[in-house]
Order: structure tokens, then C-alpha cells, then sequence
């Protein structure tokens, strides 16, 4: 079994500007410990050139409170230098069993710009 540590992206939908009718998912990462507990890659086949890369792999982290209680909003997790989707969780306290799928394509966190001395 191999260790983990990495980032867990969580999306929350908001209404950017207020009151505009337009929702979209606000990203915020937090940083995990835990085990790759399985790991198996396969390709998929599609209609373009080359296959799509998924894994099999399921990633169980030590959750604290922040996890427990957004455990559904999970999105992507960070492994190998990639962000992967999270289609699956399973809550096993203390520990979140997170599923991973396909590279992760959707929002990220937007980098908080440096302010002005």
C-alpha cells in the first residue's frame, strides 16, 4: 500500500455576481494524508485518435471535520501531478474512501493575487 498526500478539491455552486442568475461551482482545496488502497489504469476507447486513460483506484484519506461534513461535495482529488475526477465516496469514519476516475477537466481554485505593498 502506498502513501498519499494531496489535494482534495471541493466545489460549491454560487451565484457569481449576486442575484445574476448564473451558478457556478466555487473551488476550494484542502490538503490530505492517507493510503492508496487500489490501483489498476485502463484505456477506453472513443471515437477520437487515442483512448481515454481512466484508473481504478480508490484513495482513503484521514478526514477531519471540513471533510466529514462536505464529504458530498467532493470533485477531484490530486494524485501523480493530476487532478482526477471523484466519482464515488464512501464515508467510513474516520476516513473517506474517495473513488477516482477520469482526468479532472472542470473549474479549479482561482490563485488569490498578490496585494500591492
Amino acid at each position: 500500500m502506498a502513501r498519499f498526500y494531496g489535494n482534495v478539491g471541493y466545489g460549491e455552486s454560487q451565484e457569481i455576481p449576486a442575484n445574476s442568475g448564473i451558478w457556478k461551482d466555487v473551488i476550494t482545496e484542502r490538503a490530505y494524508y492517507g493510503d492508496v488502497i487500489r490501483d489498476n489504469r485502463k484505456l477506453e476507447p472513443n471515437d477520437g485518435v487515442n483512448s481515454d486513460i481512466s484508473v481504478e483506484r480508490s484513495i482513503s484519506i484521514i478526514a477531519d471535520e471540513e471533510a466529514i461534513k462536505h464529504w458530498h461535495l467532493i470533485k477531484y482529488v490530486e494524485w501523480a501531478g493530476e487532478r482526477w475526477t471523484v466519482p464515488s465516496v464512501d464515508l467510513q469514519r474516520p476516513r473517506l474512501i474517495l473513488r477516482i476516475g477520469k482526468v479532472y477537466n472542470g473549474p479549479i481554485p482561482i490563485p488569490e493575487e498578490e496585494e500591492d505593498p
